[in-house]
Order: structure tokens, then C-alpha cells, then sequence
């Protein structure tokens, strides 16, 4: 990735935080901490890397997301309004009556979403069988999925995964966002699964570790892995903060699920506007 582009996916990805920021802010509440830390994943693949049409959210040969950690959704529908699949001015009736944007992603209310998700696990198999649908009808569509590092202690991903190498569903390139939480606690105290790409490669899948806020790294990755012939789907892990941009989010114990009083609002967004200021100066 080319250092003029580099700097505009990084915008993009400050902007997404910003969006999310203020659409949960404006609730008061809301799953903040895991749409932080997978904004610089999404503004790399919304940057071009998938192939999408805002004009047209379900053309058959587009590219398709699974965000199996649906509790992201307000990253991911920031970045989708973003990019112009639906107004603005509709992040700000996130989670509430009559919202096309529910508190977890769901393909039958707002566009730009390719699969209804929120129950932990079960986007892996959804996924999975995406991919093979596309490769059962000569389709290059490539699927990617989003794991938490929490979901994937669910014995369902772990199916998914088997069964997506004994398939050799290489169009399939999973990310787990790596933030070190869970709902209640962190991982390492939980069940550690601190070793996860040494786990899918365990499962027959070609696996790498990268600093997931580095665009320029996890674009390497991502064509690395489209450039690789040998029948293995792909795990890019994610090196994240949860809550990365916000300091009143990322410095908290508990910020999975996260209250915003107008203070911290106010504080996220001049620490964000900030970072966004000194971006569009370089």
C-alpha cells in the first residue's frame, strides 16, 4: 500500500471512530470498545479492498462480510454510511425504535449488511457456508468473517473451521480481532487463547499475526493471502486495542458494553477530531 493511500484509509478509519463515537453517544450507550478496535480493518477493506456497490447493496458478485461479532455493528454501519449506503443523519437512531440500525447486524433491516449475526459462533458457520455456496456456483466472490477473541472459545467456530479446511474453502479470509477482552474480563484470566493462529493453522489453515491497527499491514495480509494457490482458507489475527482512539474507553476495565455521559463524549470526539486534524495535515 502506496503512503498516499495509507493516509487516506487512515482518515477513513478515524472517521468510522468518529461516527461510531457519536451514534452511540447520542444513545448513551452501547457495544463501543469491540467497533473501535476493528475500525482500521473496515476502513481497509471498505477502501476498495472489497468489492461492494453502495448504489446496489445485494449485486451478486460482490464481495461478502460476515461480522460474526455482531455486536459491532456501529463500526460497521458507520463505515457503511460512510461510504454512502444509507444517510448519515440514520447513525443517530442506532438501537432505537423503528432504526434500520439495530444494536447487532441484521441483513433484513439495513443495507450494506450480508448476514444477520449476534449469537457468538454461529457467523462462522454462516461464512462457511457462504464460501462454499459461492464455490459450488463458480463464483470468485470473496467471503470474510469477523471473530472476537472472546467468541472463538465457542465450540461452533472450531466446526466451522474444520470443515471450512477439509473443504479447501480458500475464497474464505477470517479475522479475529485479538483486543485481549471479553464481556467479562480478559481473556487470559478466562480461557486463554492468546495462541490463536497457532490454533487454525492447527486446523489446516494458513495463519498470521498482525498489528491490527496498521492498514498498510493488514492490506499485506489480506493479498497475501489472495495470492496463495494452495486450497487453505485464511486466519488474519488481529494485534487490537479494545476501544483504540477513545482514552475513556480503551483505559477502562470494563468497556465492552460502555455507558457515555456528555463529558466523554465530548472528550472522544476532541481526542478523535485531533488525530483526524494532524492525518489530513501530513
Amino acid at each position: 500500500m502506496e503512503l498516499a493511500q495509507q493516509k487516506q484509509v487512515k482518515i477513513f478509519a478515524t472517521r468510522i471512530r468518529i461516527e461510531t463515537l457519536k451514534a452511540l453517544g447520542h444513545l448513551g450507550f452501547g457495544h463501543l470498545g469491540g467497533s473501535l478496535s476493528i475500525a482500521d480493518l473496515l476502513a481497509v477493506l471498505y477502501s476498495g479492498e472489497m468489492k461492494v456497490d453502495p448504489a446496489n447493496p445485494d449485486w451478486p458478485d460482490r464481495d461478502y462480510l460476515v461480522c460474526s461479532k455482531g455486536h459491532a455493528g456501529p463500526g460497521i454501519y458507520a463505515t457503511l454510511a460512510l461510504r454512502g449506503f444509507f444517510p448519515m443523519e440514520e447513525l443517530l437512531t442506532i438501537n432505537q425504535g423503528g432504526t434500520h440500525l439495530p444494536s447487532h447486524c441484521d441483513h433484513r433491516l439495513t443495507p450494506g449488511i450480508d448476514m444477520t449475526t449476534g449469537s457468538l459462533g454461529q457467523g462462522s458457520s454462516l461464512a462457511v457456508g457462504v464460501a462454499l455456496g459461492k464455490r459450488i456456483q463458480h463464483k470468485d466472490n470473496t467471503t470474510y468473517l469477523i471473530l472476537g477473541d472472546g467468541e472463538i472459545q465457542e465450540g461452533q467456530v472450531w466446526e466451522a473451521a474444520s470443515f471450512a479446511a477439509q473443504q479447501k474453502l480458500d475464497g474464505l479470509i477470517a479475522f479475529v480481532d485479538w483486543n485481549k477482552k471479553q464481556l467479562d474480563g480478559y481473556i487470559a484470566d478466562i480461557n486463554d487463547f492468546s495462541n490463536i493462529a497457532e490454533r487454525f493453522a492447527a486446523f489446516g489453515w494458513d495463519a498470521v499475526t498482525v498489528d491490527g491497527h496498521d492498514v498498510a499491514a493488514i492490506s499485506d495480509a489480506i493479498h497475501h493471502a489472495k495470492t496463495m494457490d494452495d486450497g487453505r482458507p485464511h486466519c488474519i489475527v488481529l494485534d487490537t486495542v479494545k476501544g483504540k482512539g477513545c482514552s475513556f474507553v480503551s483505559e477502562a476495565e470494563n468497556n465492552h458494553h460502555v455507558n457515555i455521559i456528555p463529558e466523554q463524549l465530548a472528550a472522544g470526539l476532541a481526542e478523535l477530531e485531533a488525530e483526524l486534524a494532524e492525518l489530513e495535515a501530513e
